[in-house]
């Protein structure tokens, strides 16, 4: 049984989650821009982001996070509250559990993704956190995903699970 196949098993118990904020970096190390609305671009990213410009198809090309999981972060590392400028994250998302879409695809919006990983955390991280910062978003880093296809976001739509 490959893991699509075992994360698929729990599809029909996920109630749709919502989109909360969205983030593109224009540039590597630059700071994320927050946007209300994003176009996803099928097998590149979201316009204005530098992953665009990497290499095609790639499966990290938006990264997410729930709130929940910068909750559980903020315990670990004992801050108050935590921008989400600082996980460097695109999508911020809130009630879903986003490790039980690991390998399946979703909708946000009119466009269609695919959860390829965990999108562990960064170096950069203890940077932005303190030190420790890494060590506490273990398991919590969010997923990576790719674009099946094109479509536009914007910050209130649902994150709807799709069965394939």
């Amino acid at each position: 049984m490959t893991q699509k196949q075992l994360f698929s098993r729990y599809l029909k118990d996920l109630k749709p989650g919502r989109l909360e904020w969205i983030g593109v970096r224009p540039g590597r190390k630059q700071e994320l821009l927050v946007l209300d609305a994003a176009e996803a671009l099928a097998g590149l990213g979201l316009e204005g982001d530098h992953r665009c410009s990497k290499t095609p198809g790639s499966g990290r090309q938006v990264t997410l996070i729930s709130s929940e999981f910068i909750r559980i972060i903020e315990t670990y590392t004992g801050l108050e509250q935590i921008d989400p400028l600082l996980l460097r994250r695109n999508l911020v998302v809130s009630g879903i559990n986003l490790n039980a879409l690991r390998h399946q695809q979703f909708k946000i919006g009119s466009a269609v993704f695919e959860a390829t990983a965990l999108c562990h955390p960064c170096v950069r991280i203890d940077q932005a956190l303190g030190q420790g910062g890494a060590a506490a978003m273990l398991g919590y880093g969010g997923l990576c995903a790719r674009i099946l296809e094109s479509g536009a976001l914007k910050v209130g739509d649902q994150l709807i699970p799709l069965e394939s």
